[in-house]
C-alpha cells in the first residue's frame, strides 16, 4: 500500500508546540496550499491542510518557522478519532510529517514579515519586492517597480545603471568574436 503526502504551502499560523506527559514533542499547524486553477471569479483558492510533526523535529520545526513561512512536507495521511464532551464521535484526517523543508532564506522570510507588519497586510501571498536575489534581474522585468521605471528609455535605460549587468548597454549590439564562445 502506498500513502505518501507531499505539500508546498505557507503555515497559517504559527506552529502549537506542546509535550505528551511522557515528554514527547508534538507540533501542529495548517498549511494554505494554493490550487493549480482558479475560479470563475478569477481568484485563486487555497486548501487549508491541518499537520501534525513529533519529536526533535517539532522542536526544530517550531524553532525556524512561523505564520507565513514557506515550507515543504513530506508525510502520510492519517486519520484518527476520538469522542469530544458531548459523548460525539469527532473524526480527523491530518498529514503525519516525517520530513520538512524550509523553502525560504530567513532574510526573505523576515523582509517579507517586516513588509506585512508595516503596511498591516496578513495575507499568505507572497510580497513582490524590489530588493532582487538576482543581479543581472535588478530593474527588469519587475512593473511593480516604479523607481526603475522613471525615465521614458523603460527597462534598458535602468538596466544600464546595473554594473553586474554584462547586456546592459542601451539595447545596442555586442560584438562578440569567435574567440569569445566557450565552443
Amino acid at each position: 500500500m502506498i500513502n505518501r503526502t507531499v505539500l508546498v504551502g505557507r503555515l497559517t499560523r504559527d506552529p502549537d508546540l506542546r509535550y505528551t506527559n511522557s515528554g514527547a514533542a508534538v507540533a501542529t499547524f495548517t498549511v494554505a496550499v494554493n490550487r493549480q486553477f482558479t475560479n470563475s471569479q478569477g481568484e485563486r483558492e487555497a486548501d487549508f491542510i491541518n499537520c501534525v510533526i513529533w519529536r526533535k523535529a517539532a522542536e526544530n520545526f517550531s524553532n525556524f518557522t512561523h505564520k507565513g513561512s514557506l515550507i515543504g512536507v513530506d508525510g502520510r495521511i492519517q486519520t484518527r478519532s476520538y469522542e469530544n464532551s458531548q459523548n460525539q464521535r469527532v473524526y480527523v484526517t491530518e498529514v503525519v510529517v516525517e520530513n520538512f523543508s524550509l523553502l525560504e532564506s530567513r532574510s526573505q522570510s523576515e523582509q517579507r514579515q517586516q513588509q506585512e507588519n508595516n503596511s498591516g497586510l496578513h495575507s499568505s501571498a507572497p510580497q513582490s519586492s524590489s530588493a532582487n536575489t538576482n543581479p543581472f534581474d535588478a530593474g527588469q522585468g519587475n512593473n511593480n517597480s516604479s523607481s526603475s521605471q522613471s525615465n521614458s528609455n523603460g527597462p534598458a535605460s535602468s538596466a544600464s545603471t546595473n554594473p553586474n549587468d554584462p547586456f546592459a548597454n542601451n539595447g545596442e549590439q555586442i560584438d562578440i568574436s569567435d574567440d569569445d564562445l566557450p565552443f
